[in-house]
């Protein structure tokens, strides 16, 4: 009896999980991108009409956040470098509950050479989840949602690879 509780218990809360995960998507693939606005004094304003036409990343992390800090690795060791120079690109890092005073020290730690644009009150991060980092968020050229991802594996990053080249 004890190991079907057991049992029971463990796919209750995974179930749990589950619905909870789906819950904290506000928008799924297909989705037009919503059109945000991204304020920094380090890095300049983004409009959505920076954006049209573009291949656009979001990707939402935190700086206390471990596989926040696997991702933002991997973006600037292979996804930055190859992408940076590409007119029909655009990476949108945005620090969810982040200023960009927080983000400035962070960094000055990390060293990253890619922008980090600040949400110090969710705004931004509300658009397109209720939980969950880090995300990320890829559309296509004609501003539909094409990707998305929640979490961090070197899998989950290379498909997110192979789908920038392919949007491209």
């Amino acid at each position: 009896m004890k190991k079907h509780f057991k049992l029971w218990s463990v796919l209750a809360m995974l179930l749990v999980a589950v619905c909870a995960q789906a819950q904290t998507e506000k928008i799924k693939l297909g989705d037009p991108m919503p059109a945000i606005t991204l304020n920094s004094e380090t890095y300049g304003n983004i409009t959505p009409d920076d954006l049209k036409g573009k291949v656009v990343l979001v990707s939402l992390f935190a700086t206390w956040c471990p596989p926040c800090q696997l991702e933002l690795a991997d973006v600037q060791k292979t996804l930055y470098p190859k992408y940076k120079d590409n007119p029909d690109f655009k990476l949108l890092v945005i620090g969810r509950e982040h200023t960009d005073a927080d983000l400035k020290k962070y960094n000055e730690r990390k060293k990253f050479t890619f922008p980090l644009y600040p949400d110090p009150k969710r705004e931004i991060f509300s658009l397109f989840a209720d939980q969950s980092i880090p995300r990320a968020y890829l559309f296509g050229k004609d501003g539909k949602l094409i990707y998305t991802s929640s979490g961090y594996t070197k899998e989950e990053f290379q498909t997110l690879m192979d789908k920038i080249e392919a949007a491209l």
